[in-house]
Parts: structure tokens; C-alpha cells; sequence
């Protein structure tokens, strides 16, 4: 499944480009409350303009009861390894699943721009997903893509919070 999620901010775009390489916002949006749950930063690397950084989420959303025959909601967990590039405001992820390796597949990038009329900023999150289960790989790439677009609309929050000190 192909997804693009569009975020604004008040905030102008090298700093809310900035703000996603900062080991307090992940700190904040797990305090703010989060569809996917509290993120944990496992590292952030800077070398010159380029960061690296790997971050564990975990889908809280609801399963139906067939998805939750075919997958154990408890260990839909990953670690997004993102590679961000501070100058062209651009990053490009990946999520690799704690479990159900030979089921979920998921990637993208980012963009983020001056907003429309100059004001603030947007990002534009692209990805595809996939999930390989029988019967219900659909309804659970529905289910997560649905719990990322809630998760990053209260992300944008959480970066003009983080932003505004």
C-alpha cells in the first residue's frame, strides 16, 4: 500500500528539519501521547549535515479479530532507520520489524518545504507498505497506516511545542 501524509507547522522549515535529529522531541511526543506509542530513540549520529538515527515505535491501534488470529498485535513493533539530510531538508526511512521479518516491508522519505503562502512549513511523508498475511494483510496495513497518519499529525504539534521551548 502506497501512503503520502501531509504535516504543517508554524515553525519555519530548517528548524522543524532540524527539530527531528533532536533526541528531546522524541522525548516530548512520547509525553504528548502518541497512536504508535511512546517513541525510544536508540541512536542519532551526526556527521557534518547528514544524521542518522534508529527509533523503535509500536502500533497501540485496534486489530480486528481475523488480523489478531494471523498477528499478535503485542509484537508489531520496528525501529525506523532514517537518514536525514539537514541541507535539502529531505529524509529517507525505512522500518524494520522487531518481528514478522518475512511479513512487513515498509519505506519512504520526506520533504519538507516552506508552507503555502510562506507561512510556517510542510512535510510530505511517502512510503510504501506491505504486509504478507493471508487474508488480513490489507486490514493491517490499513490499521498501521491509519495509526501513522494519527501519530504524525500529533507529531507536527509536538515539533511547534518543541520549537517554541
Amino acid at each position: 500500500m502506497d501512503f503520502r501524509i501531509e504535516q504543517r507547522y508554524a515553525s519555519e522549515p530548517d528548524a522543524v528539519a532540524r527539530a527531528y535529529i533532536e533526541p528531546g522531541l522524541y522525548e516530548l511526543v512520547g509525553r504528548l501521547g502518541s497512536s504508535l506509542g511512546a517513541p525510544e530513540l536508540l541512536s542519532a549520529e551526526l556527521d557534518g549535515d547528514v544524521a542518522t538515527l534508529r527509533v523503535r515505535y509500536r502500533f497501540t491501534g485496534e486489530l480486528n479479530g481475523a488480523a489478531r488470529r494471523a498477528l499478535d498485535p503485542a509484537k508489531l513493533t520496528w525501529v525506523e532507520h532514517s537518514t536525514h539530510d539537514l541541507v535539502r531538508r529531505r529524509v529517507e526511512f525505512r522500518l524494520v520489524p522487531d518481528n514478522y521479518g518475512d511479513r512487513f516491508r515498509a519505506s519512504g522519505g520526506a520533504v519538507i518545504e516552506a508552507g503555502r503562502g510562506g507561512d510556517g512549513a510542510a512535510r510530505a511523508v511517502t512510503g510504501s507498505l506491505t504486509v504478507k498475511a493471508p487474508l488480513v494483510g490489507r486490514l493491517v496495513e490499513n490499521a498501521v497506516v491509519s495509526g501513522l497518519r494519527d501519530h504524525l499529525a500529533g507529531e507536527a504539534t509536538a515539533v511547534d511545542r518543541f520549537l517554541a521551548g
